[in-house]
């Protein structure tokens, strides 16, 4: 039997918050916040990004309440492959950045970034073919920045490296169903896979309804935790890659536990982003070797939550968001 749910107060008592440099600016984020707690089941994390309002926040909370309080359902494998990620990085910073994705034979590649420029994709998405080899899969995330004749043109012109899909492309399911159609009707064999219109949605079956997408991009934080997370694959109906964001290895371990348990798993998963943080909460990271990670719970440490500990005045911030989220559940 299931432990009992916490309180808020449960929760607010074993909150501690953290600050992480990363590696590399990705996404716009250069330190990565995230609050951690501890329940009866182990480490759960607390890690919505900033501009989330607390309705959004609210299922990242439900995550990391299964996560501590109730734990998760069991796996049906040992290990999980990964895939390595390239943020918008000039072309000639792609090769030391992928050595710290050891055993990766699939990449996922970031464009559309603001400031630059188609081109500049291009250049990218090039060296990560030229230095991974004509076997690595490589796929490609827009984060929605592009409208549907944008993405035809891009990725028309990303054909040439092998492109194993392209990840939001474009912002709104619409435009997701509409890009489809495009790209078919233009010879262009790219498949569309779909993540903010399942994570951000208030109904994420519409992408299986409209036809918007041949595979969906989960993460557990986002869709409240494991087990909706896996009742929106199988509900979806359509293959599913487990991604991350940019968690600690707390964090990371649910996605990882996802993974684990989803009946089918296809693809490499973007579950690798601990490499991209300058730190962590643990000294038994969850970081790839030879491409996988393995399926464990993780368990922070005492010396390096202090060591990482955020400030005070963020840390207060961090309770105040928890009870916002707490309290539109």
């Amino acid at each position: 039997m299931a432990p009992p749910g916490p309180s808020l107060d449960d929760v607010l008592a074993t909150l501690r918050v953290v600050s992480i440099p990363m590696r590399v600016r990705f996404r716009g984020v250069t330190e990565r916040e995230v609050a951690l707690v501890e329940g009866p089941a182990g480490w759960g994390e607390f890690g919505p990004f900033l501009e989330y309002g607390p309705t959004e926040a609210s299922r990242w909370l439900d995550a990391a309440v299964e996560a501590a309080w109730t734990g998760w359902p069991d796996p049906v494998r040992n290990s999980v492959q990964v895939n390595a990620t390239v943020p918008a990085v000039a072309a000639e910073a792609v090769p030391a950045l992928l050595q710290r994705f050891p055993g990766c034979t699939t990449a996922k590649v970031k464009v559309a970034e603001r400031g630059q420029e188609p081109n500049d994709d291009v250049c990218r998405v090039a060296a990560v073919r030229d230095a991974m080899g004509p076997s690595a899969r490589i796929r490609v995330d827009a984060n929605g920045a592009w409208d549907v004749d944008t993405a035809r043109d891009v990725l028309g012109r990303l054909t040439a490296y092998g492109i194993e899909y392209a990840e939001q492309p474009c912002g709104t399911v619409e435009e997701l169903r509409d890009l489809r159609v495009v790209l078919a009707r233009n010879g262009i064999d790219v498949p569309v896979a779909a993540d903010e219109s399942i994570r951000k949605a208030e109904d994420p079956l519409r992408v299986r309804d409209l036809e918007a997408a041949d595979v969906i991009v989960i993460k557990a934080a986002p869709l409240g935790g494991v087990r909706r997370a896996l009742q929106v694959v199988e509900e979806c109906g359509l293959p599913a890659v487990v991604s991350s964001a940019l968690d600690t290895s707390v964090g990371m371990a649910a996605g990882v536990a996802l993974a684990a348990a989803l009946p089918e798993l296809d693809h490499a998963c973007g579950l690798g982003t601990v490499a991209l943080l300058d730190g962590d909460v643990t000294a038994d990271s969850l970081v790839p070797q030879d491409g996988a990670l393995p399926v464990r719970r993780v368990v922070a440490d005492a010396e390096l939550l202090d060591r990482h500990a955020a400030s005070p005045e963020r840390a207060a911030w961090w309770r105040e968001r928890v009870t916002a989220a707490w309290e539109a559940r």
